[in-house]
């Protein structure tokens, strides 16, 4: 508005001096702006009664309406500069103030799902890329975000990995992503983390450099596609039950605290299994060992992972009773 109103004056001005004193339209030009910006040159020819009452009107309500526009500009450039330093304070507070959360290093096209889920858990994570586009991209969906490069200790520190529960090596190139997993495992031997492979090559020099889970892209969208073909049925259940959207059904993995009252209980006992609105298809014990379609007589223990099958709301009722929730 204020960037329209300068306009105007000047436009208003030009014409005035045209048309009212006769003036070309360069001296009509030259002495609008001699007039508004007050620098007291002379005029290119002497003013009659009608042009200085005009320089008059032109100086008093050009003048306005120039502080005004010099204020509004400077301002939005001040508070811009302000709100993207104190916003970026908050976000670093915030950062700091997490424990357990994930690292999503690289918002690309497979850091960009990856985020998604895991804001739709919903569970807390960071992300660490360089590109300025894509920083962007992830302030507008309000993700925490820091802007640095993942293969640099001071990102991964600057993202708390001292304190994270994992990471996602999802870097563009594999090369970087072993060197992502080496610096983040020599920092936090604790750290789970997935790492994405370009090639089948890769794949074993993710898992030496500290990798526990590492994903080929195109090896796994290959297979899915190929699934679909050849058991449409089954990829049909597995997407209605992986999908965070989904509200029919749901599966899920929930781990059993150590305080939970379902231990050393069997399926049976705690209506974990025979129960007509949730399947457990299989427990991963503790030390690694699959249990699959587990007996009713099957004991829970510390540590224990079920994999369940249920409806979304019934998940979370089940979830809360196992974790010691009414």
């Amino acid at each position: 508005m204020a960037i329209l109103l300068l306009s105007s004056i000047v436009a208003a001005g030009v014409l005035g001096y045209r048309f009212l004193e006769g003036y070309t339209w360069l001296e009509a030009v030259y002495m609008t702006t001699l007039t508004l910006s007050t620098v007291g040159f002379r005029e290119v020819r002497p003013l009659g009664p009608t042009g200085q009452l005009f320089t008059i009107m032109l100086l008093v309500g050009g003048l306005g309406v120039v502080f005004y526009t010099a204020v509004a500009v400077t301002g939005k450039i001040v508070e811009g500069e302000f709100q993207q330093f104190f916003g970026r304070k908050r976000m670093e507070k915030r950062i700091a103030s997490l424990a357990g959360h994930y690292i999503v290093c690289g918002f690309g096209r497979i850091g960009e799902v990856v985020c998604r889920e895991l804001s739709s858990k919903p569970v807390p994570f960071v992300i660490i890329e360089q590109e300025q586009e894509r920083v962007r991209a992830a302030d507008r969906t309000q993700y925490l975000v820091v802007q640095g490069d993942a293969t640099d200790e001071k990102s991964l520190v600057a993202a708390g990995v001292s304190r994270a529960k994992g990471l996602f090596a999802a870097l563009m190139s594999d090369a970087a992503n072993v060197f992502v997993v080496l610096t983040a495992k020599e920092l936090n031997r604790d750290l789970f983390v997935v790492a994405r492979a370009e090639t089948e090559r890769s794949e074993k020099t993710l898992l030496q450099a500290g990798a526990n889970k590492v994903i080929s892209p195109y090896a796994m969208g290959g297979h899915r596609m190929a699934q679909a073909v050849l058991r449409p049925a089954v990829v049909d259940v597995i997407d209605l039950a992986t999908h965070h959207q989904s509200l029919e059904l749901q599966l899920e993995e929930i781990t059993v605290p150590p305080n939970s009252p379902c231990l050393g209980v069997t399926l049976r006992d705690s209506s974990l299994c025979g129960r007509a609105e949730m399947i457990v298809v299989a427990i991963k014990r503790a030390s690694g060992k699959m249990v699959f379609n587990p007996a009713p007589e099957e004991k829970v223990e510390a540590g224990d992972s079920l994999v369940a099958l249920a409806e979304g709301q019934q998940l979370k009722k089940i979830e809360e009773r196992i974790k010691g929730g009414r």
